[in-house]
């Protein structure tokens, strides 16, 4: 096996194509077509499916693949071996996350990160939908979820306890007063996480574990919560979010929290590996430093 053949063959298949390839890599597309070429030859099969607007993956090729990344780990992970006893974390670390996620809390981390290990770099997938980790070559996700995540061959690592609270603007609370219990809330205008239509209520829980279902009227659905954020400073109506999201909102008397008593949900962050083996001195500092520094940004305490 030729890792030269590899390496080029699994950033053509990363970057979906030979000319972002050569970007990223900043080497000369021919370079690559050749690599490739001569991968192909030496395996007598095609791995790639090309013209000149589209490129995709053969049957073998996805097979191949899978293999030449875990190659190309292996390889990664001897250096970072060698260079360890130099305290120097060499390679990358692809991370994926949620948009809000990413907007409001990964994006205070990776800087520091960053600046601790100046000799790694990070490649960030930023999507509200899942990741295939093994699939996408993801080191790291980092998942939200309200119920336990269902087992698998994944790697999970509990982080951190997230409540949601109600927020509005000073204006709107002034124009349709400010709700005392859940039952005031019945009606009011709702900004709402997730574009498709699914509850239209508000699910409370207060700290003795009572609970309260609260309908409401949905005046805007989005997947991103900054949109929704700032709707809600507009005076547009309540909307739940994770508290860290509106922190300085709510400093700047821009959003005021109702209902101080009560939580409007309390998912967990959850960081996700597809393997314990072989896993890279780098990877394994950014999920040391995830677990360390996420809970402080959320403004809660690491689950033991």
């Amino acid at each position: 096996m030729d890792l030269n053949h590899a390496f080029y063959f699994v950033n053509v298949a990363e970057k979906q194509g030979f000319s972002a390839a050569a970007r990223a890599l900043g080497i000369p597309k021919s370079r690559i077509s050749r690599h490739v070429r001569q991968l192909e030859e030496s395996l007598d099969t095609r791995l790639l499916q090309r013209n000149s607007r589209h490129l995709s993956l053969t049957e073998a090729g996805k097979a191949y693949l899978q293999h030449a990344r875990a190659a190309l780990d292996c390889m990664a992970t001897a250096e970072a071996a060698v260079r360890r006893g130099h305290d120097i974390l060499e390679g990358s670390v692809t991370l994926s996350c949620s948009v809000g996620v990413a907007q409001f809390a990964v994006s205070r981390l990776l800087p520091l990160y960053l600046a601790e290990n100046p000799g790694v770099v990070v490649r960030q997938q930023v999507s509200n939908a899942f990741a295939d980790l093994i699939g996408d070559g993801v080191d790291i996700a980092i998942r939200g979820h309200v119920r336990l995540l269902p087992d698998s061959q994944l790697i999970q690592r509990r982080v951190a306890v997230v409540p949601w609270h109600l927020f509005a603007s000073p204006g709107y609370l002034e124009s349709h007063g400010t709700p005392g219990t859940p039952e005031e809330l019945e009606g009011r205008a709702a900004l709402t996480l997730g574009w498709r239509p699914d509850h239209d209520s508000w699910s409370l829980q207060d700290a003795g574990g009572t609970t309260a279902t609260v309908p409401h009227q949905v005046r805007l659905r989005s997947d991103d919560m900054a949109t929704l954020k700032q709707a809600a400073a507009e005076g547009l109506g309540i909307v739940a979010l994770p508290h860290y999201v509106c922190r300085d909102e709510v400093a700047a008397g821009q959003l005021c929290r109702l209902l101080p008593d009560w939580t409007a949900g309390l998912p967990e962050l959850s960081l996700l590996m597809p393997s314990r083996k072989g896993v890279p001195p780098q990877v394994e500092a950014m999920v040391a430093f995830l677990r360390k520094q996420l809970p402080t940004v959320v403004q809660d305490s690491p689950i033991t």
